[in-house]
């Protein structure tokens, strides 16, 4: 089985899905019929969000359906970090901050180095609201307005800061449509 490992995206080639439908075909005669069930649900769920690098986010619809791929479901807040190059293809798509039912400690230092890491040209930031409301908290704001005057010392634009909701694709609060980006 060949396979490539990107540090910043995970499994390229096979992909997640592919990975742990041979890892389960591997292991099948240890596992139970629900281990290889919950093993496939989860294989099915990966599917959803792989992204391989160099895909780009063509619109804000591509953006919504990536950070709802990712965060939705979800029981504490995640904040999703997506670098761009020029191109607005993806350099970097990984959760880098973890945060509790309702919070999340986000520190724009972090997001700033790894921007550098990876030669961003900009950046979308996407976390979710486990309560299920994605309204914005005076809190997501600030940070957002801290995360955009950082990142501009470095010429990275934030293109957007999304926030998820429970269940529908559509609910998702785009702060860049309010005008606060």
């Amino acid at each position: 089985m060949a396979f490539a490992i990107d540090p910043h995206l995970g499994v390229l080639g096979y992909g997640v899905i592919m990975l742990l439908q041979e890892l389960a075909q591997l292991n099948v005669a240890r596992l139970t019929v629900e281990e290889r069930w919950a093993l496939m649900r989860a294989a099915e769920k990966a599917s959803e969000y792989v992204v391989i690098r160099r895909d780009a986010i063509n619109s804000p619809k591509d953006a919504r359906a990536l950070a709802f791929a990712r965060l939705q479901g979800l029981e504490r807040e995640v904040f999703l970090v997506i670098l761009l190059n020029t191109q607005n293809q993806v350099l970097y798509c990984e959760p880098m901050f973890l945060g509790t039912i309702d919070s999340c400690a986000v520190h724009p230092r972090e997001v700033a180095t790894k921007a550098m890491e990876v030669n961003a040209a900009a950046v979308i930031f996407a976390h979710n609201h486990p309560s299920g409301h994605p309204e914005p908290s005076a809190a997501d704001i600030a940070i957002t307005k801290r995360l955009v005057e950082a990142l501009k010392l470095l010429d990275v634009r934030v293109l957007d800061h999304l926030i998820v909701g429970e269940g529908r694709r559509d609910n998702i609060v785009s702060l860049a449509e309010r005008g606060l980006i």
